[in-house]
């Protein structure tokens, strides 16, 4: 386990990560990427607790998506089942479990101050945090993708599934952009990587 795990995370976190794995019983799966998901915590009908993270991921975010899952199983074990996903416990759980982890040994200055904020209230999913969502793609290699918050209104962009809209004013937090093909209105994070497209 600590072999492939040396490969995804970063040096100091790969002994009490394993450990986790190991004290938790539980089976990780590295897989393909999703779009839609860094990684999944799934109890098996056989009852065996089964984890799965992208492999695309950096180590970083690699780092904080196998603790994420890890503080669903544990939540659910210490709470009952009936619990929220992304409740006040699993919350604590997530929190309780990351913070021997933020710290210079393992994680850049550049990333602690973000992730110190992010960790008073963990999100569902790091990418709903703008700030903490930008900062690790920093880490990733360039994918010639653009930010929606940083081109211009009225812009054309596609998304991974080749629909194209037209970016439009921003409410509150999130921009409200206009799929040409139906005429639809739908809400983008601003963090959002997008293909702009040259008119």
């Amino acid at each position: 386990m600590k072999e492939i795990l040396e490969r995804y995370l970063p040096s100091n976190a790969v002994e009490p990560v394993s450990e986790l794995i190991k004290l938790n019983g539980v089976h990780l799966k590295i897989v393909n990427e999703r779009v839609t998901r860094h990684g999944d915590y799934r109890r098996m009908p056989d009852g065996t607790q089964q984890i799965t993270i992208n492999a695309n991921l950096n180590k970083y975010r690699f780092l904080i998506t196998s603790i994420h899952e890890i503080a669903h199983l544990v939540a659910f074990e210490k709470y009952g089942r009936a619990i929220k996903p992304h409740g006040e416990e699993w919350k604590h759980c997530f929190r309780s479990l990351m913070l021997p982890f933020i710290r210079p040994e393992i994680f850049p200055n550049s990333l602690l101050p973000v992730i110190a904020r992010h960790f008073k209230n963990p999100k569902a999913s790091s990418d709903t945090d703008a700030n903490l969502s930008i900062a690790l793609k920093s880490f990733d290699p360039e994918n010639g993708k653009s930010y929606v918050f940083e081109i211009p209104p009225g812009s054309l962009f596609k998304i991974y599934n080749g629909k194209i809209f037209k970016k439009g004013a921003r409410k509150v937090k999130r921009y409200e952009c206009l799929e040409v093909e139906t005429g639809r209105i739908y809400l983008f994070q601003p963090n959002a990587e997008v293909h702009l497209l040259k008119v």
